[in-house]
């Protein structure tokens, strides 16, 4: 697992932040909450996302996959928007076979929200910002769709 670099939205620095936390990342050197935007696959899924102490939104994706790479960007946005109150795991489905076969994944892309390690919502195929935004809010504070 490696670590990733972020900037931190409220001063700049670039911080490295780890993959699997117990704890949120913050920045080195202003102590602000950082995005958590990370990878993961078959062999590191349940320490990176099953295991967060943050709500994850998981990611499935494939990069030959064009409503995937429209939706990348939203999501990121997302993640950066609340920094500390979420963790964006991004799994790479050609990559990791086992994670889509365990979780159905039958359309890409396939995002889900994650709460202590059990699946609070799901939905497959690409939609508009406004209605990730909404379903994610949704799905944050208990009102799975």
């Amino acid at each position: 697992m490696e670590p990733a670099l972020t900037s931190c939205p409220a001063c700049g620095k670039t911080n490295r932040v780890p993959a699997q936390a117990a704890g949120r990342p913050r920045c080195g050197s202003c102590k602000a909450e950082l995005p958590w935007i990370v990878a993961a696959g078959d062999a590191d899924f349940a320490a990176v996302a099953e295991q967060s102490p943050v709500p994850v939104l998981v990611d499935f994706w494939a990069a030959w996959c064009g409503p995937c790479r429209m939706v990348s960007p939203v999501l990121d946005k997302l993640a950066r928007e609340r920094p500390g109150r979420i963790k964006l795991v991004k799994v790479d489905v050609d990559k990791s076979p086992g994670l889509s076969r365990r979780f159905d994944v039958q359309a890409i892309p396939t995002l889900m929200v994650m709460v202590d390690g059990k699946v609070a919502a799901r939905q497959a195929g690409a939609a508009p910002a406004e209605v990730l935004r909404s379903w994610l809010d949704g799905a944050l504070a208990g009102r799975a769709n």
